[in-house]
């Protein structure tokens, strides 16, 4: 690997953002500055902290990988919410849910089998 940029993961997570952002931006204001400000920053943290992580050594990439499965988890946990008010649709959230559980998933094998 050259690169954060190389990694299947970080494309994945950063490939999704655009449309974390973009969902946020069509709800009510107090909508997007309450529960949406917290939802763009955990979908933003995933793939930035794989990115300052990168070039760090490997104990401390492994410790900014643990960060990006926490921003991860937490995604899923404000998905559950913003479905459950109404936010979005239910298929919206099986979507997002699934690409979520898989980056975690990716997430973890990267930690698990970094040296």
């Amino acid at each position: 690997m050259k690169s954060f940029r190389d990694l299947e993961v970080y494309n994945r997570a950063s490939n999704i953002f655009p449309k974390i952002y973009k969902m946020v931006r069509l709800w009510n204001t107090i909508d997007q500055r309450e529960i949406g400000s917290q939802i763009i920053r955990a979908a933003n943290s995933i793939h930035a902290n794989i990115a300052e992580g990168c070039g760090k050594s490997p104990a401390d990439f492994k410790r900014y990988l643990g960060n990006s499965i926490g921003s991860c988890d937490e995604m899923h946990s404000h998905l559950k919410d913003v479905k459950n008010v109404g936010l979005i649709t239910n298929a919206l959230f099986d979507d997002l849910v699934s690409e979520y559980t898989i980056i975690g998933k990716q997430l973890n094998r990267l930690k698990q089998n970094w040296k």
